[in-house]
């Protein structure tokens, strides 16, 4: 028990310097990785994020919520950049920068990602919760893209966008090529399939526009 406490406590200090948010995300899909969803809860986070359960409990009240977390902050990643328009560039261009960069902020999580593909089938309400916390995402990244996702073409594009990340997300799940190739011609592939599908709205800036500004 000693030595279990001991370990915990080493992989908590190898988090210290993240926010307590980060933390306790590292540390929710180290435990899906290494033992499966059913293993998460809230003490066993604050266990192996260092932390004590209150900390955790103070951001997020379950799991569940871990889980949706976990989805907001990589959109915090992904969008913190804009997505610039380059001259000839469709729509669709734009989306797929912005998932590619999704997968690229997912890449430290990749083993607890395909545990969790296998696990939360069995789980409907967190499934439940993580579906509509993935649409939400798939809604920003429209926005993000300059596509229309109010009233019901909106809502059909978040739909069939969502449906094609998680189809290349199968693909990247043993994507071990270096430069993703498989998982970008995946993605390119699920995209023109649905490109007729996304109601262009407001076009994102140049990048030659956006630099000047810079």
């Amino acid at each position: 028990m000693a030595a279990t406490r001991r370990r915990a406590a080493a992989r908590g200090s190898s988090r210290a310097g993240l926010p307590e948010r980060d933390r306790i995300i590292a540390a929710a899909m180290a435990l899906i990785a290494a033992r499966g969803w059913r293993s998460v809860s809230l003490a066993a986070v604050a266990a192996e994020a260092g932390l004590s359960v209150l900390q955790v409990y103070r951001h997020y009240r379950s799991p569940r919520a871990i889980l949706c977390g976990l989805i907001r902050h990589t959109d915090e990643i992904v969008l913190a950049q804009p997505a610039l328009a380059e001259p000839g560039e469709r729509p669709r261009d734009r989306i797929f920068d912005l998932l590619m960069r999704r997968f690229d902020a997912l890449s430290a999580y990749r083993p607890a990602l395909a545990s969790l593909r296998r696990d939360l089938p069995f789980d409907p309400l967190s499934a439940l919760g993580a579906g509509g916390a993935l649409l939400c995402s798939m809604r920003l990244t429209l926005e993000a893209a300059g596509i229309r996702t109010r009233g019901l073409t909106g809502a059909v594009a978040v739909k069939l966008t969502a449906a094609a990340y998680i189809a290349a997300m199968q693909t990247w799940a043993s994507d071990d090529s270096p430069d993703l190739a498989p998982t970008m011609a995946a993605l390119d592939r699920r995209l023109r399939n649905i490109e007729r599908c996304l109601p262009v709205g407001r076009t994102p800036p140049p990048a030659e526009e956006s630099q000047a500004l810079a």
